[in-house]
């Protein structure tokens, strides 16, 4: 797989998608909710169909698993599969606090090995390529290499806007968190990448399409990234829901006890 190929393949289409994302943003739009009452709109309609139908354009041969689209299980046979949330933090975006993001990610043998996230309304990419690091680029502004942070101990760690969980607080409370970053969407793990927190941990439910792109650019930024099994996760999988909540850690000193 040629790396530099993928990446400007994916902030294209990434791009493309959050100009999709903008209009709709500044418009009024509707709210649907589906089956599992997450919301969906426009908007992620919109994102989904234009990166699905870019990425198999560019790689007719490599199947897509998007959160906004029909799944096609033929993907499991296949070495190489991409991994689409076309808009992540719908809460967020109807919420209008822009945080929210555009996650693609490329697996393979259920492995990540690249992905980007994107900031829309900050016009901020974070990518990453297995062996070759993690960098963040602006429109208009010089790429710029991603390191996590050497913190060790009182740490700062990134919370979820729109997920706070029992076990959660429970978690803040015995490890006697001082230092709180809230933040919707895959969001958290950028500011993680660049070493604006050291930690970030979600329990309950996620899908494949959430953590995809998260996993590869907290590793190649230097971090660690594991299910709450302390396995990374795989990709690709018949069900694209991941087995356990996970984490983030910098440094595995840093690792947090629940």
């Amino acid at each position: 797989m040629d790396a530099s190929r993928i990446i400007s393949l994916f902030k294209d289409l990434a791009g493309a998608a959050g100009e999709k994302i903008r209009e709709v943003y500044e418009q009024d739009f509707t709210v649907e909710y589906k089956e599992d009452n997450s919301p969906v709109t426009m908007a992620d309609k919109l994102a989904n169909d234009l990166i699905v139908q870019g990425l198999k354009d560019a790689y007719p041969k490599i199947p897509v698993l998007a959160e906004e689209s029909a799944d096609d299980l033929s993907r499991l046979s296949q070495t190489y599969c991409f991994i689409v949330d076309p808009l992540d933090g719908t809460k967020e975006f109807v919420k209008r606090n822009g945080e929210f993001t555009v996650n693609i990610a490329l697996a393979r043998n259920g492995v990540p090995i690249a992905g980007l996230i994107y900031v829309p309304m900050l016009r901020e990419y974070y990518y990453a390529f297995e062996n070759q690091g993690a960098y963040w680029h602006r429109e208009d502004e010089q790429e710029k290499p991603l390191r996590v942070s050497d913190r060790v101990g009182d740490i700062r760690l990134a919370v979820s806007r729109s997920h706070r969980t029992r076990e959660l607080d429970r978690l803040i409370e015995e490890n006697h968190i001082r230092h709180i970053v809230v933040a919707g969407s895959a969001y958290k793990a950028c500011l993680f990448a660049r070493g604006d927190v050291e930690a970030y941990y979600r329990f309950g439910k996620t899908m494949e399409w959430d953590t995809a792109a998260m996993q590869i650019l907290a590793g190649e930024a230097g971090g660690i990234f594991l299910g709450m099994h302390g396995r990374p996760f795989t990709y690709n999988k018949e069900n694209p829901e991941n087995p356990t909540g996970f984490f983030l850690i910098n440094r595995m000193e840093n690792r947090l006890t629940y």
